[in-house]
């Protein structure tokens, strides 16, 4: 294995030791271990006491859901990982996964259904939660990049207002929350206009009101007026967000008006930026393309560049790629993320690579790209540091963000 003190310890129980003396390590230590490897990089081993047929872990570098080996005939499981020295995640284990028949998401379901924070981890997220099933465990190496923005500093807090928002063109209905600085003033000319995607996830389990209270007080942004946009549903997530036409007309359209209607502010298309992650990272980009005399900038963490219509021949499967590399230069700023670990699976590009490409194929267009990749995967963990490093990079004050 990687791990010389997995490496160690099964040479032990080779010759029937105990793992009395592993688990005090790991009681006192905490878990994942965590061991150098080479070229300043980390050996992390999660580990599972215990268990009677398996143990299956969710948020793993490789970006899977991993099996967790077992030493021996011993109570010690454990998967090991070589990983950059800067990583973050967010991660939680599955004991004793029932064996499902069916599908592949079947069996995904299986393993959320039974997993929960680990409980020899020490640093659970959120701090606060029903039960461990509703929380994740974090990793975070020394050299992950700071998140200085997410505690409570006791800075002045912006104002929150929820609206019930009908659209005609998509004929539903949606709760959008706008946020408005502390001393807001809608004449105030440097002010930015930011819509967000899945406002349950950024307005929770990402605490962006707080974080832009924290980023505003600080001088590193001018004042932000934030829009979050609720989904109706997950369904209507799945059938809008991937580059829908009529929904991108929504935005612009019906929300955008209304928006402006509310606050006052008319911020220019250069001051207005659409952000989000997954596939809400998809719909930043192309939202924008849709509609640049409006949205002039782009925030996407871990956008679902993979994704195309369906029907879509294989060679043309980057489908917002193929619209910037088909399409006139836009007046459109971009600052787009990914994580090392979000690579692809059975042949298919990952969001990682994808997002590259959508880099390159940006730069060669000559519209402004900013790109930046993160030790970690598909997790709100990173994307409440990245949404913070993204508005620095589009709107910072460089006097103030350095």
């Amino acid at each position: 294995d990687l791990s010389p003190l997995i490496a160690k310890l099964a040479a032990g129980v080779l010759v029937g030791g105990t793992t009395d003396a592993f688990w005090a390590m790991v009681e006192a230590s905490g878990a994942p271990l965590v061991e150098d490897g080479q070229d300043g990089r980390k050996i992390v081993t999660f580990l599972g006491r215990g268990a009677r047929r398996n143990i299956r872990l969710f948020g793993a570098p490789s970006g899977d859901h991993e099996e967790l080996q077992r030493l021996g005939g011993s109570d010690v499981w454990f998967k090991s990982f070589d990983v950059p020295d800067d990583t973050r995640l967010s991660y939680q284990l599955a004991f004793d996964v029932p064996d499902v028949p069916g599908t592949a998401r079947d069996r995904r379901i299986a393993i959320l259904a039974t997993a929960k924070a680990d409980p020899l981890n020490r640093h659970p997220w959120p701090a606060e939660a029903a039960d461990a099933y509703n929380q994740d465990s974090v990793l975070e190496l020394a050299n992950a990049p700071p998140q200085p923005w997410l505690a409570e500093k006791g800075n002045p807090a912006g104002t929150l207002t929820t609206l019930s928002v009908e659209s005609r063109a998509l004929g539903n209905r949606r709760a959008i929350t706008i946020y408005r600085p502390p001393g807001f003033d809608p004449a105030r000319e440097d002010t930015v206009l930011l819509f967000v995607f899945d406002a349950d996830q950024y307005l929770d389990r990402v605490p962006t009101p707080r974080i832009l209270d924290n980023m505003i007080a600080a001088g590193v942004i001018p004042p932000v007026v934030a829009v979050f946009i609720a989904n109706p549903d997950r369904a209507a997530r799945a059938r809008e967000l991937p580059a829908n036409p009529a929904f991108a007309d929504f935005m612009a359209r019906e929300l955008h008006p209304l928006v402006v209607k509310e606050t006052g502010l008319t911020a220019p298309a250069a001051r207005t930026a659409l952000a989000g992650s997954s596939y809400g990272g998809l719909a930043a980009a192309t939202v924008a393309l849709r509609h640049p005399d409006v949205f002039g900038n782009v925030l996407s963490m871990s956008g679902s560049f993979w994704w195309s219509p369906p029907g879509t021949p294989e060679a043309e499967r980057e489908h917002v790629a193929g619209l910037v590399a088909k399409g006139l230069k836009q007046p459109l700023r971009f600052f787009l993320s990914a994580g090392l670990f979000e690579t692809g699976a059975h042949g298919t590009a990952g969001i990682l690579d994808t997002s590259r490409h959508l880099r390159d194929v940006l730069t060669a267009k000559d519209m402004p790209v900013i790109y930046r990749d993160y030790a970690g995967g598909h997790d709100y963990l990173v994307w409440q540091g990245v949404i913070a490093d993204g508005l620095i990079a589009l709107f910072g004050r460089r006097d103030k963000a350095d």
